[in-house]
C-alpha cells in the first residue's frame, strides 16, 4: 500500500505540518506536542514520549525549555519518588490555548480552500484515529517484544546456571574417571 500513496501527498502532509508549526509563534511542533500531552493528562516525561514515539532525551529537552520559559512546573507523584509529575503553568495552560487556536485557524483557511471542506475534516479525523490506532499496535508489539526478551534472558540464566554447575562438577568427574581407570 506504501508504494500506492503519491510522493505529493507525502509531501503535502509534510508542508502542512510546517504550516501549522509556523503559526505556533515561539514553539516548535515538539513543544507543542508535549504541553498537548501534559493538557491531556499526561503527566510523567516517559509516558509523554512512548505516547509520542520520541526518544526521552527529546522529550526531556523541550520538558526543560518549556520549564525555563515558565509553562510548566514539575513536581513529585506521590506514588513513585523518583518520577516527576509535570504540569502547566497558568501561563503554558494560556500559551497553549493560543497555539491550539492559531493552527485551527490556520488549519480552517486551509481547508476552505479544498473543493470538499467537510470530508477534508473527515479525512483528518480518520487519520489522527489511524495515528492512534497504530501507536498502539507499535507500543503493543514492543510490549510484547520486551517480554519474550525477559523470558528468554530468563531461560538463558537458568540454563547458564545450570551449566554453571554441570562445569563445577566436571572437575570431580574428570578425577574419578582417571581414577577408576
Amino acid at each position: 500500500m506504501g508504494s500506492d500513496i503519491p510522493v505529493d501527498s507525502v509531501r503535502a502532509v509534510a508542508r502542512l505540518s510546517r504550516v501549522l508549526e509556523r503559526s505556533l509563534d515561539g514553539l516548535s511542533l515538539a513543544q507543542y506536542r508535549v504541553l498537548a500531552q501534559i493538557a491531556a493528562g499526561d503527566e510523567r516525561a516517559s509516558r509523554i514520549a512512548h505516547r509520542l514515539a520520541l526518544g526521552k532525551p527529546a522529550v526531556s529537552a523541550a520538558v526543560e525549555s518549556l520549564r525555563q520559559r515558565g509553562l510548566l512546573s514539575r513536581g513529585s507523584v506521590d506514588e513513585d519518588r523518583r518520577a516527576v509529575a509535570l504540569a502547566l503553568t497558568d501561563e503554558g495552560r494560556a500559551v497553549f490555548d493560543a497555539a491550539e487556536r492559531a493552527m485551527a485557524m490556520r488549519l480552517q483557511e486551509i481547508i476552505a480552500r479544498t473543493a470538499d471542506p467537510d470530508g477534508a475534516v473527515a479525512v483528518l479525523r480518520q487519520l489522527g484515529a489511524a495515528v492512534e490506532v497504530l501507536m498502539s499496535e507499535r507500543a503493543a508489539g514492543r510490549r510484547s517484544e520486551r517480554s519474550e526478551q525477559s523470558e528468554r534472558a530468563e531461560r538463558s540464566e537458568r540454563s547458564e546456571r545450570a551449566g554453571c554447575s554441570e562445569r563445577a562438577e566436571w572437575p570431580e568427574r574428570a578425577e574419578r574417571s582417571r581414577r577408576s581407570e
